[in-house]
């Protein structure tokens, strides 16, 4: 029983190297189906690949996929709600400090006013007022006047508390006016205040590294920052009215309340709306209530007059300025009963927002876009580091495919070498055979022996011309049956016996494929072009002494360099089925070579529907009719008869059967004396291959 260990990633695990040839393996069904190299690599971007190992690349789709899930994870775990929550339970803690703090005083002011009256008895009075004088304590009715003061002050702070509104806006408000009377109640709220503060500010200027306590200490220091503020709404005004902005001065006065990069307006302003934006889709995503109770408590926020109104009139430019798309509403769905301070909120919102931006580029690559914009950095912060390595294999595709021979530009144009038409063509016979492996080589039986080939161990009576591989004992054996038994043995021509020899035959092939309209919609061209590259494959590799010619044909017949084949597309296809004018071209080719075994093998989907007569000029034009012409029938059985008078076998392998096509195929046959064949797009490899390697290897006795 197999066993798995999963373990999280770490960075040290690697993806399958994707080399060129793991390329070429992963397009080339791409290329045979639509001669189209670029559109090829484009659809391995986009769906990735799966090594035969099991091991998956990602692709565009997959990334996107993963990007898509991690925001619905995080729509999922969160609830903008949570905000105010949280401020909400800070001011209750504040709150609860403050009335613990006033009880505190209360209690302490009892305590001290017991001591007082206790003070008053006889045991004690005379030393008490002796201690009073010397250290200036207040006495009995002096003491009692105080606590009352506190009492009533308690009264009214508590008062006060009762009294404030019930959201937190109006809670914020009302405490930035409320006099505390516990230290620590005082310094909660100050820090929520400029916690509050800080977020607001930094969401637009991250470059802010004073808190607004700070700046409120440190008048130079907020002197600055209104005067950037009415710089930077300065140069908006000036843009809105076609004035030249002096935005490098600005810079220079103030860049270090931006982050670095900046280099024009427009950068500021797209980071400026960028940041406004996430607090605007943060409000979106709130429900109403909420949304308007951290809308007041932000408003008030900026007590400092000039700062309020030069933040308002930055709100009001960026507002104009801003494209509607920039804002989003998420629907999140997190347990709002877990709190989420606002820097966290913002966080998210930013995280959200980077995810958007990269899903946006994703989906223009998958759509034709160039994928060399992807920054592969943000693709590892957002998806992980084999997200990033998955972008950086696929940006580099082309440029493997290249520097390995298989890829070469011609303009802007991608085209196949001839060494990756041969790796195709390598591709297409392991696809074949290994199909045959399991089912069908078997099934051609040879019993011929004859010269020149691997030897066998069948013996055979020595012929002139025969490969001298002796068969040492029956040679001795006929000697001595001849003579009888003694020495020495006396040896004669009709003693010698030899192995016999496979016989490799010599062979011109024409491989004749229907390029009509219809085997393209019946989805049959493509099988055809991956025997043809086969064969070619086949050829080249193992008998590189046989000729190949490759003919396509449809209205007229010419003939295909195998280096064409991968990337003929939907444009080579036209009306009709000339297989006249592709015999003719092929029994010429073929007559050009001695070879004493020539043949032609058809691969096509319907009958002869076009054929060559000639014209008023003296010019050969096509005739196209269909349904097919009894002139374009005979015509092209005319032609089956030049082939046979000319010792050329004519195998044909129908991809439709019709009654019309049989009908034509088996007058053909009987012409030719050749074989006919009825094969499925997918089995088509089987046959012609097959019955090539078995027409090579041939036993003669």
């Amino acid at each position: 029983m197999s066993t798995y260990r999963y373990s999280r990633w770490d960075g040290t695990q690697n993806i399958h190297p994707f080399d060129a040839d793991s390329i070429m393996e992963a397009i080339s069904e791409d290329v045979l189906a639509h001669g189209d190299v670029r559109r090829a690599l484009e659809k391995l971007m986009q769906q990735g690949y799966r090594f035969p190992e099991g091991e998956r690349m990602p692709g565009l789709r997959d990334l996107l996929e993963r990007l898509r899930q991690q925001r619905q994870d995080t729509l999922r775990r969160n609830n903008m709600d949570s905000i105010i929550k949280d401020i909400q339970q800070r001011l209750e803690n504040i709150k609860a400090t403050e009335r613990a703090g006033i009880e505190r005083r209360l209690e302490e002011g009892r305590r001290r006013l017991e001591e007082a009256r206790q003070a008053q008895t006889p045991q004690g009075q005379e030393g008490q007022q002796a201690q009073h004088g010397q250290e200036g304590e207040p006495d009995l009715q002096q003491r009692e006047q105080l606590q009352k003061m506190l009492e009533k002050m308690a009264q009214r702070r508590l008062e006060q508390l009762d009294a404030l509104p019930k959201d937190i806006g109006g809670q914020v408000k009302a405490l930035q006016d409320y006099d505390f009377m516990d230290p620590d109640a005082r310094q909660q709220f100050q820090e929520l205040l400029g916690m509050l503060q800080q977020q607001m500010l930094n969401n637009t200027f991250t470059g802010l590294q004073k808190s607004m306590q700070q700046l409120q200490q440190d008048p130079a220091a907020m002197q600055e920052l209104r005067d950037m503020l009415r710089d930077l709404n300065q140069m908006l005004r000036d843009r809105e009215q076609g004035k030249e902005p002096r935005f490098n001065e600005f810079m220079q006065k103030y860049g270090h309340y931006f982050p670095p990069g900046i280099q024009n307006l427009d950068q500021l302003l797209e980071h400026l709306m960028r940041q406004a934006a996430h607090m605007e889709s943060l409000l979106n995503s709130m429900s109403a209530q909420q949304r308007s109770q951290l809308q007041n408590a932000m408003q008030s926020l900026l007590q400092d007059p000039g700062l309020h109104d030069q933040m308002a009139e930055l709100a009001e430019h960026l507002s104009n300025l801003m494209p509607p798309n920039m804002v989003r509403q998420y629907r999140f769905s997190g347990d709002p009963g877990e709190p989420l301070t606002l820097s966290e909120a913002m966080q998210i919102m930013e995280h959200l927002d980077e995810l958007e931006k990269l899903e946006r580029e994703l989906s223009a690559a998958r759509r034709g876009d160039s994928i060399a914009d992807i920054d592969p950095e943000k693709v590892g912060q957002l998806l992980g580091p084999d997200a990033r390595q998955a972008l950086e294999q696929l940006k580099d595709l082309a440029r493997q495919l290249e520097e390995a021979g298989y890829l070469e530009w011609q303009g802007n144009e991608m085209h196949l070498t001839p060494r990756a038409t041969r790796k195709l063509g390598q591709k297409a016979l392991q696809d074949i055979f290994a199909y045959l492996k399991k089912d069908a080589f078997g099934k051609h039986p040879i019993s011929t022996r004859g010269r020149g080939g691997e030897r066998t161990y069948d013996p055979k009576p020595y012929e002139f011309g025969d490969p001298f591989f002796l068969d040492l004992e029956s040679t001795l054996q006929n000697a001595l049956f001849r003579n009888g038994p003694g020495t020495p043995v006396r040896l004669a021509p009709q003693d010698f016996e030899v192995f016999s020899t496979e016989l490799l035959t010599q062979s011109s092939t024409a491989l004749l494929i229907d390029m009509s309209r219809s085997m393209l919609l019946r989805g049959c061209f493509l099988a055809a072009k991956k025997v043809a590259l086969a064969l070619n494959h086949l050829i080249r590799s193992q008998f590189p002494r046989d000729d190949l010619y490759i003919i396509g044909f449809s209205g007229y017949a010419r003939e295909l360099k195998p280096e064409m084949l991968p990337q003929l597309d939907w444009s080579e296809y036209q009306y009709g089925t000339n297989l006249q004018h592709a015999l003719m071209l092929a029994r010429t080719l073929l007559g050009r070579r001695r070879s004493p075994n020539r043949q032609i093998i058809v691969i096509t989907d319907g009958e002869p529907t076009a054929h060559l007569e000639f014209g008023p000029g003296g010019d050969m034009d096509v005739f196209f009719n269909y349904p097919p012409t009894f002139r374009t029938i005979q015509e092209t059985l005319r032609e089956v008869i030049r082939c046979t008078r000319e010792r050329i076998i004519i195998n044909t392998f129908m991809l439709e059967r019709s009654y019309y096509m049989a009908d034509f195929v088996e007058q053909m046959t009987k012409i030719n004396r050749g074989r006919a064949f009825y094969a499925t797009p997918e089995a088509l490899g089987e046959y012609i291959l097959v019955d090539y390697v078995a027409s090579k290897t041939k036993r003669i006795s």
